[in-house]
């Protein structure tokens, strides 16, 4: 039997719960029909014992003007400050390693940090001269060559440039389009949630008509409305919000009929769904520096695994998370936990000593190989520009809207993107404007 509804939200991570609690606030009938059996999407914390593990999203990157602060301040959530996950080179304490795994000292890290952002600052202009198809690498190469550095100097903010294109985006930086990190700041300071990133979702989700465990398998659009087709049941509205991750709507698993425009699948070929997993490692003790937010070394050793983030800054407990980011994610796919635990550890004893101890416990994310999320976030390939995301939100034949944090040029690939992006999709659907607060108040 087909259920009818106004709107049909398509995805209970952020942006469709964010879609849907402002149509439902504005009287809308809305159904939120979501494959997993828990709301969230990307956004998912594990709680084993004492321990909350955030496996998808950890920060908000700058809380200044951020409507996911104003949400979390609104909803009660406590909030940690943890001002490194933009991959600032020193904005609060790290400890630096050098190639040869001796600490570096505050001097040199001080000059190290000068230049990055002196290039940092060239970058704006020459990302705005590259050719369409530049890659990332290409625009680094190009502001170092126009500074008078050694060879040694270079390398360093070269090797910067690309673990940080890694760390925010997943990928290579010879495969990230030059303007994949050219929105990249962080205003203001960087929260973390001691009690789980997943509340947001669960305040969000309250009061609304969620069906869990209802895999989508086709979208069918026309001037008489949307319907959307699951395992357990069928659902019809006047329009639908569609939050499918990058990587899903990519991949085919659900048909979109008619399909989308051209203008779409022009933007679905020059975004991307990367690979880019967590690893979180728990000890009896901290063997580090406790008055340090982070970990990195410098050279070759740390082409995989070169930063650890102290999370007993967020819980009263010795645990480090790293990244296993792009290639390393790729390399490490089919690795199992241990596996993958034992090559991090192998360079923390480079920097600490052999007898650094096992960790007791380890937590390895598998976004590559969740069929409903297909990837961690979306990344721009060469080719791509930032209005790229925004054209995949144009609504289409006034029925369908496209939602999620692949939408939201402005901010892509964040939690506030996507939150964004599903306001932006309910004014769309109300052919009006409707206050972003009326999610929290």
């Amino acid at each position: 039997m087909q259920e009818q509804f106004d709107t049909v939200v398509v995805g209970a991570g952020i942006a469709g719960l964010a879609a849907a609690r402002l149509l439902a606030r504005a009287g809308r009938r809305v159904v939120v029909v979501e494959a997993r059996d828990r709301v969230g999407g990307r956004v998912h914390s594990q709680r084993d014992g004492d321990h909350i593990t955030d496996r998808g999203a950890s920060w908000i990157h700058g809380i200044d003007d951020s409507p996911v602060e104003a949400a979390a301040r609104a909803f009660g959530m406590p909030m940690v400050e943890f001002t490194v996950g933009g991959y600032q080179p020193d904005s609060r304490p790290l400890a630096y390693f050098g190639a040869d795994g001796e600490r570096v000292g505050s001097d040199e890290v001080q000059r190290f940090a000068d230049d990055v952002r002196a290039l940092n600052a060239d970058l704006v202009d020459v990302i705005a001269s590259s050719a369409p198809d530049a890659t990332y690498a290409d625009v680094v190469e190009a502001a170092l060559a126009a500074r008078d550095w050694g060879p040694e100097r270079a390398q360093r903010v070269r090797e910067y440039n690309g673990r940080r294109a890694e760390e925010q985006y997943g990928v290579h930086m010879s495969v990230l389009g030059a303007h994949g990190l050219d929105d990249d700041t962080v205003n203001g300071d960087e929260v973390v949630f001691p009690r789980g990133y997943d509340e947001l979702a669960t305040h969000l989700a309250a009061g609304l008509d969620v069906r869990l465990e209802h895999v989508v398998t086709s979208i069918d659009w026309s001037d008489a409305g949307v319907t959307v087709t699951a395992d357990r049941g069928t659902f019809h509205g006047a329009a639908a919000v569609v939050t499918l991750p990058i990587g899903v709507l990519q991949s085919g698993d659900v048909t979109i009929t008619p399909p989308l425009p051209d203008t779409h699948r022009r933007v679905l070929g020059v975004l991307a769904s990367n690979a880019f997993e967590k690893v979180v490692l728990r000890f009896a003790e901290r063997f580090w520096d406790a008055d340090v937010y982070g970990i990195r070394q410098f050279g070759d050793e740390g082409e995989w695994w070169h930063s650890w983030y102290d999370l007993g800054r967020i819980h009263d407990e010795a645990a480090l998370l790293t990244f296993a980011a792009g290639p390393a994610a790729v390399a490490t796919r089919h690795w199992s936990d241990e596996e993958i635990a034992a090559s991090t550890m192998t360079q923390l004893r480079r920097l600490y000593g052999e007898d650094v101890p096992d960790p007791q416990s380890v937590v390895v994310t598998r976004w590559q190989d969740d069929p409903f999320s297909r990837g961690s976030y979306s990344y721009m390939k060469p080719g791509s520009i930032g209005p790229d995301h925004d054209e995949l939100a144009v609504p289409v034949g006034g029925v369908l809207h496209l939602a999620g944090e692949a939408t939201w040029g402005d901010d892509p690939a964040t939690v506030p993107g996507a939150m964004l992006s599903g306001h932006r999709a309910a004014e769309n659907v109300l052919g009006r404007a409707v206050p972003i607060e009326g999610l929290w108040t």
